[in-house]
């Protein structure tokens, strides 16, 4: 729906039905920034085991040597 057609609607509605329409208008704003402002809440330990560390971690890497040096 344009903007064109949604004013044409309001504009044809009664004076009592258009503050309906701007309450429900400011609901719908305020819901829609209180939905964005809702954080995920987070759960500690959901990654384990996706991270694997090598047991050579330490160790220098090939293509490094001469910079190590």
């Amino acid at each position: 729906m344009t903007d064109i057609q949604l004013y044409t609607k309001l504009s044809g509605l009664p004076a009592h039905l258009k503050s309906e329409v701007a309450d429900f208008i400011d609901f719908l704003k305020y819901k829609s920034k209180r939905d964005d402002n809702k954080s995920v809440k987070r759960f500690p330990g959901k990654a384990k085991g996706l991270i694997k560390m090598k047991d050579n971690f330490d160790e220098p890497i090939e293509g490094f040597k001469d910079y190590l040096q």
